[in-house]
C-alpha cells in the first residue's frame, strides 16, 4: 500500500500525563455523595494524556469519535455574548477559543498522525474510529488511517452536507465535510436497527401506485431505511436550542447518528478533540459512559456545563499536572449561607458557580451548579443544597476567569 512520507515522521512513544482528579460532578446532585463516576471529562494534550490512559484503557475504547483542527490556518474565537444579533459579528462579544495554526503541512500531518496511532491502540478489536475533517486535509488523512488500521478497514467515507451562507464567488460553496468510519476487525459493532429513517413520503407513494416500483423488491416501509452515506443535518447556528457559543460546534444529531450506529448501552465512547463537548452530551444523553479530553479550559468548561444541564450521572473532571487552574479567591464573590441553599451577589457576569457543601480540602465534590442558559444572561444566584460547616464554592465569570470560596459555617 501507498504510504504518506514526511521528514519527520515517526511514532514516539510519548510521556504519559500525569492526571489529578480535580473534581467529581453530581449534575443537579444526583448520586451525590457516593456514587461512583464511570465517566470523565479530562483537560490536557491528548497525546500524553492518551498515553497516559493505555495501560488500563488499551483495546478497551468502543467507539471513538475526533473532530480535529481541520488545517485551516485560522483562529476561531468563543461568543460569550447572549441574545446579539447574528448578522453583525462586529458587535459581538467574544473570547479566546482555539487556534488552528500550523507551521507546515508536515507539522500537522506528524501532530495527526501520531494521535490516531494511539487512538486505534486505545480502540476495541470491535470497535470503530469516526474521524471528522473537511477538504484541507481529509485525503492525506485517509492514506493515514489505511497505513494504521489497513485500507480494508475503511467502513465508510460519510459526507455531512449543511446550508450556510458563504463569501465565495470563484468556485462552487463547500458546504460538506468527510467523515472517515474505520473498523479495527471485521466483528465491528453496526447497529441498524438504530438508525433507520423513514423512506420519503414520494417513495412510499410509488411503493403503493405501482406494483413493478422497485423491480419487484418491495421494501419494509414500516421499519424504514438504512441512511445513505450523505448525510444532510443543520449546522448549530441554525439550531438555536444546541448554540453554545463555542467555534464549530457539531449538531448533537449528527453524533446521536454515529453513536446509536456503533456503540452499544453502557458501551465506552471517547472524543479527544471534545470542543463544545458534543458527543459526550449525547453518550450520556443515550446510556453510554464517556471519555472527553481538550487542552482549552474554554473546551472543558463549555462541555461541563452542558454534561451538568443533563439528569445524567456523575464524572470526573481530571487535568494534567502541568496545567494549573488559576483559581483567585473569595474577594470578588459575596456570599449569604443557610441550612438549605447559598446565595451568591457576584461582581459582573457569572457564566458558571457550583458548591462542595463538604468541602474536605482536597477533591472537590460539586452536589450543586448553577449555570448562565444558552439564550440569557440571568444565570440563577442561588443555589438550593444542604450545606455542611465548611462549604468550598467554585465559579467562572462570562471572561473565563476563576474564582474559588473556602467558607466556614
Amino acid at each position: 500500500m501507498p504510504s504518506l512520507i514526511w521528514p519527520s515522521k515517526h511514532l514516539p512513544d510519548p510521556q504519559p500525563a500525569s492526571l489529578i482528579k480535580d473534581s467529581i460532578i453530581f449534575p443537579g446532585g444526583r448520586g451525590y455523595p457516593n456514587a461512583a463516576p464511570a465517566s470523565r471529562l479530562i483537560m490536557g494534550d491528548n497525546l500524553p494524556v492518551m498515553a497516559a490512559l493505555l495501560p488500563k484503557l488499551e483495546g478497551k475504547i468502543n467507539l471513538i469519535y475526533a473532530d480535529p483542527p481541520f488545517f485551516t490556518n485560522r483562529k476561531y474565537p468563543a461568543r460569550i455574548g447572549r441574545g446579539e444579533d447574528s448578522r453583525k459579528p462586529d458587535e459581538w462579544a467574544l473570547a479566546e477559543g482555539y487556534r488552528d495554526s500550523w507551521p507546515t503541512l508536515d507539522a500537522y500531518l506528524e501532530f495527526l498522525y501520531q494521535r490516531l496511532a494511539l487512538m486505534h491502540r486505545l480502540l476495541t478489536p470491535n470497535g470503530t474510529l469516526y474521524l471528522h475533517l473537511d477538504w484541507h486535509a481529509d485525503s492525506y488523512a485517509r492514506v493515514l488511517l489505511d497505513e494504521i488500521f489497513g485500507a480494508d478497514h475503511l467502513l465508510n467515507e460519510i459526507v455531512w452536507t449543511y446550508h450556510g451562507p458563504s463569501p465565495i464567488r470563484r468556485a462552487f460553496n463547500r458546504k460538506h465535510d468527510v467523515i472517515l468510519a474505520y473498523v479495527k476487525s471485521g466483528d465491528y459493532i453496526f447497529n441498524v436497527d438504530a438508525v433507520r429513517e423513514p423512506y420519503n413520503p414520494s417513495t412510499v407513494q410509488t411503493f403503493k401506485a405501482s406494483p413493478k416500483a422497485g423491480f419487484g423488491k418491495i421494501p419494509d416501509l414500516e421499519r424504514g431505511k438504512v441512511p445513505e452515506d450523505w448525510w444532510y443535518f443543520p449546522v448549530v447556528a441554525r439550531l438555536h436550542n444546541e448554540r453554545t457559543g463555542y467555534p464549530t460546534q457539531k449538531p448533537e444529531s449528527l453524533l446521536e447518528r454515529i453513536i446509536r450506529a456503533s456503540s452499544n448501552e453502557n458501551d465506552l465512547v471517547a472524543d479527544f478533540f471534545c470542543g463544545a463537548g458534543t458527543a459526550p452530551i449525547v453518550a450520556a444523553r443515550l446510556g453510554r459512559r464517556f471519555i472527553a479530553c481538550d487542552i482549552t479550559f474554554r473546551a472543558a468548561h463549555t462541555t461541563r456545563q452542558r454534561l451538568c444541564a443533563l439528569p445524567g450521572d456523575p464524572f470526573t473532571f481530571e487535568r494534567d499536572s502541568s496545567i494549573c487552574l488559576p483559581y483567585s479567591d473569595e474577594s470578588k464573590l459575596k456570599f449569604e449561607i443557610k441550612s438549605d441553599s447559598i446565595k451568591v451577589n457576584p461582581r459582573g457576569k457569572l457564566d458558571y458557580w457550583e458548591v462542595d457543601p463538604a468541602w474536605d480540602g482536597k477533591i472537590f465534590r460539586s452536589a450543586a451548579q448553577a449555570f448562565r442558559p444558552v439564550r440569557s444572561d440571568e444565570i440563577p444566584c442561588e443555589i438550593k443544597v444542604k450545606t455542611g460547616r465548611r462549604i468550598c464554592v467554585r465559579s467562572v465569570n462570562v471572561e473565563g476567569d476563576l474564582f474559588q470560596a473556602e467558607l466556614s459555617v
